[in-house]
């Protein structure tokens, strides 16, 4: 029992040094995001590869949820005879949730690792203290052009995998149920209101704000050589699962719930 309280305790005061370095770190990074000099050249550099890179992984993770939500939702549709509902049931749930979200998954386990591995590298190699020596803010330097990145990104991808997963489900109900092309688009497009797609987008900023700071973090602190390289990229996706889940529901509450 008392080994169980102090693990317990442990693990609490590891979780409140994580959060309290990952708020100074966001800080940091939004005030240095607003100081000359400005590097376009990074900043496009990062677009490529969290954006362009990213399209492939979304369109085929996107195209299955929506047509995986299809037919789950036909099932039930079906003996109730109102399949017509589908397509109103597939927008919503992809444009409210499932795209900010299952994008954001996507990229934090693509990006956010990779992020997390090569600061982590820089680090133990000793190539963030040159850095320093050199008068470069490796906040400046490594984080915000990252994060702007994400934070411009993240949204486009997420409105990209809106589209295809919207496709998905109407695959399914034109080519399977026999729905009517007009007919599903016509509901899709009523069903659909700016507020929905506007929480998803929102949402999409923050979760892209997660992702590029606790995986800048956890690379920027790594010790230990490439052991702990591999044990930073694990806690960042983790973490950041995690974080994007919590954040998700306070989201969906306010959005939902406190504004109406």
């Amino acid at each position: 029992m008392i080994n169980l309280f102090r693990k317990s305790t442990s693990n609490i005061t590891a979780m409140l040094v994580n959060l309290g370095g990952l708020a100074l770190l966001g800080v940091q990074s939004f005030f240095w995001m607003f100081v000359p000099p400005f590097s376009k050249e990074r900043f496009f550099t990062q677009n490529r590869r969290i954006g362009y890179d990213s399209l492939p992984i979304v369109l085929i993770s996107s195209l299955f949820i929506g047509i995986i939500l299809a037919l789950q939702t036909a099932v039930q549709m079906q003996r109730l005879g109102s399949e017509m509902y589908i397509a109103s049931i597939v927008a919503l749930s992809i444009v409210r949730e499932l795209g900010p979200v299952i994008t954001a998954f996507v990229v934090a386990g693509r990006v956010g690792a990779a992020i997390t591995a090569e600061l982590g590298t820089m680090n133990v190699t000793e190539q963030v203290d040159a850095l320093q020596t050199l008068a470069a803010n490796p906040v400046k330097y490594l984080v915000v052009p990252r994060l702007l990145a994400l934070m411009c990104m993240l949204p486009i991808l997420t409105l990209y995998a809106n589209i295809i997963g919207i496709f998905g489900g109407y695959m399914i109900c034109v080519y399977k149920l026999g729905i009517s092309s007009s007919l599903y688009m016509s509901i899709t497009w009523d069903s659909l209101l700016f507020k929905d797609l506007f929480s998803g987008l929102m949402k999409s900023v923050i979760f892209a704000a997660i992702i590029a700071l606790e995986a800048c973090y956890e690379g920027l602190k790594v010790k230990g050589g490439a052991e702990g390289v591999g044990k930073a990229t694990t806690a960042s996706v983790v973490t950041t699962f995690v974080m994007i889940i919590a954040a998700d529901c306070l989201l969906t509450a306010l959005f939902y719930f406190v504004m109406g």
